[in-house]
């Protein structure tokens, strides 16, 4: 420890050091906010859609989740189980139709990408979820809803 400073003070060597640390911090922070606060898009662009598919999402008594195909109303699989992800993911997205006063009846748009991302949209309050972000076995579990061939019940 340096003999010249006082005990519980930082050294004179390190002073200029924690000062340029902190003012990276300050100066990160307040970038970030800036971007944030500006309302400028930090998404990449979407690449162009391979596949589209409109989807309802229907809690059931049972506490599984009915999925049908919007177009043709056709249900095309019930999710029973945990499936924690699908529904968290459903979860968040009815919390901003909720407070958007929307109703629980307009489909969401599944989209695969041709660069194999996935997403899914909430067109009525443009709120989207980038599904690859969470993992391919996340992903999986709304990818395989793209398909017209899936199951009528999956078990998780």
């Amino acid at each position: 420890m340096d003999a010249t400073a006082a005990p519980g003070s930082t050294p004179p060597s390190l002073r200029l050091p924690l000062m340029a640390l902190g003012g990276l911090v300050v100066a990160s922070i307040a970038a970030t906010a800036a971007v944030r606060l500006s309302g400028m898009s930090i998404h990449e662009p979407d690449a162009p859609v391979l596949m589209k598919r409109a989807l309802q999402f229907d809690d059931r008594s049972d506490g599984g989740i009915d999925v049908f195909d919007a177009t043709t109303h056709r249900r095309i699989e019930t999710v029973t189980g945990q499936a924690g992800f699908v529904r968290g993911t459903l979860r968040g997205l009815a919390r901003e139709r909720r407070r958007a006063g929307i109703g629980a009846s307009a489909p969401f748009d599944l989209i695969a990408h041709v660069d194999g991302r996935l997403t899914l949209v909430d067109p009525s309050t443009t709120r989207r979820v980038d599904l690859e972000s969470f993992g391919p076995t996340n992903m999986a579990d709304f990818a395989h809803l793209l398909r017209d061939d899936v199951a009528a019940s999956r078990r998780n």
